[in-house]
């Protein structure tokens, strides 16, 4: 009885000590939460950069006054009328800053038909004839070279607002100007037309521009605005059977446009990290 009591004992020891052995080598594993580590993302890409542009518009035009010289004085229209017409150009620019960028631009305004009439004397000498009412036809087109400078206000999402200012020249041509003279009393009595040379020459010609564009890629936006375009004033049509020459006030003209532009600068934008699943280490505790 004695040896057994002793063999039970005897085990017993021997198992708590082996337990002891295994927690000192073993000890349990504990795994700590996981430092987030702050993402590496690449260089900046510059925001400037050269881009080429191109745009279409519909412009609505007024031509506020023509005066001329008759019979050793001056007359003025009456009525006058430029018709709407369209444009489309083609520009290089370089983006600045972030925030501003400048362009030049070269547009060809299309054709736009031109309606006006005087009142005068339909004698060769004044005061000797009936009154007539002339109808006078011609056209006009231009090419329009603009510096320009645009700041960018806002940007929303892929959208940013801007504004902007030009100035340069335009190139006008005018139209041969067809003169038919009738009786205002009986406008089926009417003299034979008269043709007057249409003139061409530089004007002085400045732009307000507002507007959006649109990013469809990194590198090509599409651009949506408004432009105001004011050419300065000058010859319009030359002398013939003692009428002429006359002027034309300035044109005013309002636009709009949208066209594309793309940048060869690159996209000021930040490398993406891959995500990564983090490692744990053990702990031993």
């Amino acid at each position: 009885m004695k040896k057994l009591v002793l063999t039970a004992a005897s085990l017993s020891i021997a198992a708590t000590l082996s337990a002891h052995a295994a927690d000192i080598s073993t000890p349990p594993m504990i795994y700590d939460q996981p430092v987030a580590e702050q993402p590496h993302y690449g260089e900046m890409k510059s925001a400037g950069g050269w881009y080429l542009r191109g745009d279409l518009g519909a412009s609505w035009n007024s031509l506020r006054g023509i005066d001329y010289a008759v019979n050793g004085g001056s007359n003025v229209f009456v009525s006058q009328k430029l018709k709407s017409n369209f444009s489309f150009g083609a520009g290089v620019g370089y983006q600045v800053t972030k925030r501003l960028r400048s362009d030049l631009t070269l547009d060809y305004l299309t054709k736009s038909d031109f309606t006006g009439s005087t009142v005068g004397d339909c004698a060769a000498a004044a005061g000797t004839g009936p009154d007539c009412t002339s109808r006078d036809i011609a056209s006009f087109s231009a090419w329009s070279l603009l510096a320009n400078t645009y700041v960018d206000l806002f940007t929303y999402g892929r959208v940013t607002g801007y504004v902007g200012a030009g100035l340069g020249a335009s190139y006008v041509n005018w139209g041969d100007l067809s003169n038919t003279a009738c009786e205002t009393a009986l406008l089926t009595n009417c003299d034979a037309t008269v043709v007057h040379g249409g003139s061409s020459g530089w004007r002085a010609t400045a732009a307000l521009m507002a507007g959006s564009s649109v990013k469809i890629t990194c590198a090509l936006s599409a651009d949506v605005g408004y432009r105001y375009r004011y050419i300065a004033g000058g010859r319009m049509f030359q002398l013939a059977y003692g009428a002429g020459p006359g002027y034309a006030e300035a044109i005013h003209s309002h636009e709009g446009k949208a066209g594309l532009r793309y940048s060869f600068g690159g996209c000021a934008e930040h490398e993406t990290p891959a995500y990564l699943t983090p490692q744990l280490p053990p702990v031993y505790k």
